[in-house]
């Protein structure tokens, strides 16, 4: 299962997110740095709207959300490429997730210390990328090392390696990402099994406080951060306060709506990052309903028919013989399969379609 890694200084607000994220009290949220040591893990479900009106047209009870992995990660200090604060440790935490979430602190709080006593989060944004860059030019340089000794049998799998090892280090050298170097499909292919950690995709997770929630964009650090993303890194800022989101979760689903209302929201930050992070993993969700249930399903973008039926079994990709498909609004607005088919709006796709997030399927199967 791929996973989301929840990134950031210490006390930004990282371990109260990610308990409200998942709707627990599995990470320890505390006012001193490094109350996070060990990375918690946990299971969130992606909201998906469509899966209400899905499970009442086809008359079922039963509804199961897709789910993926958030991983709420210690706090990295300047220096941690270096080993400052653990930092080794913790960036081995962060090579192992899928993409990063990284949390800004975008609230002024005098009880709440900041680990530079002072709160600037496009400075903060800087210190955690610059360490990340710091530790995969040391393990390019590593990396070189030993490939120039193999490379003396005349791989040229290996040659061709090491010559992107030459592009990349003058590229993160200059600040830039892994990511943004670019790279023909054998070049990314090569990267790949490198695990570097500014190859990862990013998103910015804005934490504010209770007042600035109905109203973001007048807090000028949030203003700050979405101008540094759209100009040097071309990623999604998302706004969240992880305090009303702590709050939230205390409280039965009937009443949240009220909650947030009372703060000038329709809805809070947490489903809009957990779908945002979830796109970003390059997931997409297909559907499925019927009198026993209504479901979401995960599957990677661009996969093709017979893949998106493995999810369901691995038999099945095999045994693929077609797949009857519907785009969500089409059904809805048909208000039936029945409808649907009648009017030429249910397909039937081969092995070369390409599921599109969205589309309700039926898989014709041999099994």
């Amino acid at each position: 299962m791929l996973c989301a890694g929840i990134v950031g200084l210490p006390n930004v607000g990282k371990s109260t997110l990610f308990n409200a994220l998942t709707e627990s009290r599995r990470a320890m949220a505390a006012n001193y740095r490094f109350c996070t040591i060990e990375p918690n893990q946990g299971l969130v479900s992606v909201p998906d709207e469509r899966l209400a009106v899905l499970a009442k047209l086809s008359g079922t009870q039963k509804i199961i959300p897709s789910v993926f992995e958030f991983v709420d990660i210690a706090g990295l200090v300047r220096g941690a490429s270096k080993g400052e604060g653990l930092g080794n440790q913790f960036l081995g935490h962060i090579r192992e997730v899928d993409a990063i979430v990284q949390v800004v602190r975008c609230f002024e709080n005098d009880d709440i210390e900041h680990v530079m006593d002072s709160v600037d989060p496009v400075r903060d944004i800087e210190v955690i990328e610059t360490e990340l860059i710091l530790a995969d030019l040391e393990s390019i340089q590593k990396r070189r090392l030993r490939q120039q000794k193999a490379a003396k049998s005349g791989d040229k799998k290996i040659q061709a390696e090491l010559d992107l090892l030459d592009r990349l280090e003058p590229h993160l050298s200059e600040g830039h990402h892994a990511f943004s170097l670019d790279t023909t499909p054998e070049e990314k292919a090569l990267m790949r099994p490198l695990f570097l950690l500014t190859s990862k995709p990013t998103l910015f997770a804005c934490n504010v406080a209770e007042s600035d929630l109905a109203n973001p964009d007048a807090n000028p650090m949030v203003a700050r951060v979405k101008e540094l993303a759209a100009r040097h890194r071309g990623c999604e800022v998302v706004v969240v306060s992880a305090e009303i989101e702590a709050e939230l979760i205390t409280l039965a689903p009937e009443d949240r709506t009220e909650y947030l209302a009372g703060l000038g929201v329709a809805e809070g930050g947490a489903g809009s990052l957990i779908k945002s992070a979830y796109q970003l993993l390059g997931l997409r969700t297909y559907l499925t309903t019927g009198e026993k249930e209504t479901r979401a399903w995960t599957i990677q973008s661009g996969d093709k028919a017979p893949q998106a039926a493995a999810v369901i079994h691995s038999d099945f990709e095999k045994a693929f013989i077609s797949a009857e498909v519907i785009a969500y609004q089409d059904l809805v607005d048909c208000g039936s399969f029945a409808k649907a088919r009648s009017i030429g709006k249910l397909r039937t796709e081969g092995k070369e379609y390409v599921v599109e997030d969205g589309d309700v399927i039926d898989f014709k199967t041999f099994v």
